[in-house]
């Protein structure tokens, strides 16, 4: 196969594992495209947790006998051990698979490399590195919940062009248009949490739902930073627990409003610090299997990820509206940067049109 070749046909094995999202974290995305020696395909495959078979395997059924003396194309480094399922890489090299093309190897520590080493050991060629930033961002949440043994962090904010949230911190202000508030429901169901400060929870009074109409294996969590433990008790995230899970973090001595919000179904989660450690509450979600956190703010919140440099990616949805004045919000508060040299950098920034809004994206350059 020629560069080309194997650029157009691993490209389509990320689309396929791009297909599985909201339906396998925290495992990874993965997709599998089986082509024969003379350039067709004869299989493919998503790995979506339906009855726990793996692309690759998906993608070989498919083939049958066709696939023998052809290349697989798969997003991620097939695994060699045994767990639910048998290792893919037997898999593959049972149906005698000349070939095996991935752009990244996988980062969880069962695999890294030894189904790579499996592959050759059995005399499958095997190329790695062809599209790895667009491996690796395909799978972003499941290799920092890998590498930085945390959860994914996503800052997501909605703002003027001029940075501002509202008109005053105590009014909730609807800036975006539908096209943008459609987008938000795409980011959510990405995730497997949302998380939003005390305060907004307790002016916006929000459902933090996924509206997105796509399924997805389990309900969108919703996590409170909520040191004064200020959530009603008829909020609409103390009243729907039975449909998505909430997670309050506080270090409130009200046991007696405590004990209240649990009776409705609400986990409340004391510590020292409460909602301000955020590497203990990142490590509580952990434990949880929380792979992803989309954090919606409020100001002080976005603040206080960034100021801990505990941000991954960052999402800004920019309405085309300039408020002004010195009371009304910021999107990002907290302690911010000293200096112009200390300040959060940014790379690969992309821009998009929601209808009159612009989606603005990037990721935090690593320190």
């Amino acid at each position: 196969m020629t560069e080309t070749a194997d650029i157009t046909y691993l490209r389509r094995a990320l689309e396929l594992a791009a297909a599985g999202r909201g339906l396998v974290s925290p495992n990874p995305l993965v997709g599998c495209v089986i082509v024969t020696a003379d350039g067709n395909i004869v299989g493919e495959g998503t790995y979506t947790l339906d009855g726990v078979v793996h692309a690759e395997a998906i993608a070989l059924e498919q083939a049958g006998e066709l696939a023998r003396g052809g290349t697989a194309y798969v997003s991620l480094e097939p695994h060699d051990h045994h767990s639910k399922t048998p290792p893919c890489t037997e898999a593959l090299i049972d149906a005698g698979i000349r070939r095996v093309v991935c752009p990244i190897e996988d980062p969880n520590p069962l695999v890294s490399g030894r189904g790579f080493e499996h592959l050759r050991s059995a005399g499958v060629e095997v190329a790695v590195g062809l599209l790895a930033e667009e491996g690796a961002r395909l799978n972003e949440k499941f290799v920092a919940w890998h590498r930085l043994r945390r959860p994914f962090v996503h800052l997501k904010l909605a703002m003027s062009l001029d940075g501002r949230i509202s008109v005053d911190s105590s009014v909730s202000t609807a800036l975006s248009g539908d096209i943008a508030r459609s987008r938000v429901q795409e980011l959510r169901h990405e995730h497997d949490a949302i998380l939003v400060g005390g305060n907004t929870a307790a002016v916006d009074d929000p459902s933090l739902t996924d509206r997105s109409g796509k399924p997805r294996r389990r309900p969108l969590a919703r996590v409170v930073l909520d040191n004064r433990l200020r959530l009603p008790l008829d909020s609409r995230l103390a009243r729907t627990t039975a449909e998505a899970p909430t997670i309050v973090f506080t270090n409130s001595r009200d046991r007696e409003k405590a004990e209240m919000l649990r009776s409705q179904g609400v986990d409340v989660v004391e510590t020292e610090m409460g909602g301000r450690d955020l590497a203990a509450v990142l490590e509580e979600l952990r434990k949880r299997e929380i792979q992803s956190v989309l954090v919606e703010g409020g100001t002080e919140v976005a603040g206080a990820f960034v100021d801990a440099r505990l941000v991954d990616k960052i999402t800004f949805i920019a309405a085309p509206l300039i408020i002004g004045g010195r009371e009304a919000p910021t999107a990002i508060g907290g302690m911010g940067a000293e200096s112009i040299a200390a300040a959060l950098k940014l790379t690969d920034v992309e821009v998009t049109a929601l209808g009159s809004d612009l989606e603005i994206t990037s990721y935090v350059t690593a320190a």
